[in-house]
């Protein structure tokens, strides 16, 4: 590409954001780096880079495919994977955007914040944990996907930080970026939201159920939260180094969160599937452990040339499924054929 006068087109993106961003936003010509050096791309900063990777990447894809709350739900306004990845996105950008940080770093994070996770949503994550020695948990496995998995064994080299927003997006986490901290709330935004939508319209709850202690603070639908949630944020976060939200608009959130688990995620009507799905999860798990011959060859690559403990690469290979190829791959092994005798 030739260079417009003095700078390379990403030359003048870095020095563009020293102009533009807040001095708490995360520049991309100050990244920690990747693992491994490569020449940097005379077009895109080093996060747009990172976005744009996680965005064609195999594992990305496969999250249409993945159940999000309802399994095989019939309709297809229900959310999957894919859907509740780019609500985030949506609601980290807008955020990262008001507050002047940096939104390709923001973005990119939130793309690939559930890259590990497995069929039948939590249901497939809680059967893993159970059976893999080493424990399982999805955005460790993210981590491994974006590290180990993707491109034929070599990962996409992706920065620190785009891997440490991953790494510590769920509330226990601890970003290192306030582009992190962002994708770090705004997933409990987004999934709080639109699974109360999926939980309506699949007859779950009913708007008016939702405590009025709530609703009276953060709004009474899905729009009028998400303006509060997202509103609320960037007034108490500008002009400081941190990510927050009021106290009030903080304790709201926390109370209608605890109300669907009560309600929505540990609902029997809404989750009485989940039982099947994380028994099959199991058994295939086992089934792939006392057949590891039977592993796609990248996957025995990985035990034979590798070193990779057996129990992680199945973990690896049943968790990429998708929740049809699941179905699917279990119908093959468990369900014996009809006999054909012509």
């Amino acid at each position: 590409m030739q260079e417009q006068g003095k700078f390379s087109i990403r030359e003048m993106q870095e020095q563009r954001e020293h102009k533009m961003l807040s001095p708490y936003a995360s520049f991309s010509d100050a990244t920690k780096g990747r693992d491994f050096a490569e020449e940097p791309c005379d077009i895109r900063p080093a996060y747009q880079r990172d976005r744009d990777r996680i965005l064609h990447c195999k594992a990305f894809r496969r999250l249409k495919g993945k159940t999000q709350v309802f399994l095989a739900p019939e309709g297809d306004h229900y959310r999957t994977r894919l859907t509740h990845t780019l609500e985030v996105a949506q609601n980290a950008r807008t955020i990262a955007r008001a507050l002047c940080l940096n939104e390709d770093l923001t973005e990119a994070i939130a793309l690939g914040h559930d890259l590990g996770h497995t069929p039948f949503g939590h249901a497939g994550e809680r059967a893993l944990a159970r059976v893999c020695p080493g424990g399982f948990e999805h955005q460790l496995q993210s981590i491994r996907v974006v590290e180990r998995l993707e491109k034929d064994g070599r990962g996409l080299n992706l920065t620190w930080e785009v891997r440490d927003g991953i790494k510590n997006h769920q509330t226990a986490g601890h970003p290192a970026t306030l582009e992190g901290k962002i994708v770090r709330l705004s997933d409990k935004i987004a999934y709080i939201n639109h699974d109360i939508d999926d939980a309506i319209r699949g007859h779950i709850i009913t708007e008016s159920e939702i405590p009025e202690e709530y609703t009276c603070i953060l709004g009474h639908s899905p729009r009028e939260r998400l303006n509060t949630l997202i509103h609320d944020i960037i007034i108490h976060s500008d002009g400081v180094c941190d990510i927050r939200m009021s106290e009030e608009v903080e304790t709201a959130m926390a109370g209608l969160r605890r109300y669907m688990f009560r309600n929505v995620y540990t609902n029997p009507v809404a989750k009485g599937e989940e039982k099947k799905a994380e028994a099959m999860i199991e058994q295939l798990y086992y089934y792939y452990a006392g057949h590891t011959k039977l592993l796609p060859e990248e996957y025995r690559y990985m035990m034979e040339e590798r070193d990779e403990p057996d129990y992680r690469v199945i973990c690896d290979y049943v968790a990429g499924m998708t929740d049809h190829f699941a179905v699917q791959k279990y119908k093959e092994i468990m369900i014996p054929d009809a006999w054909n005798v012509y």
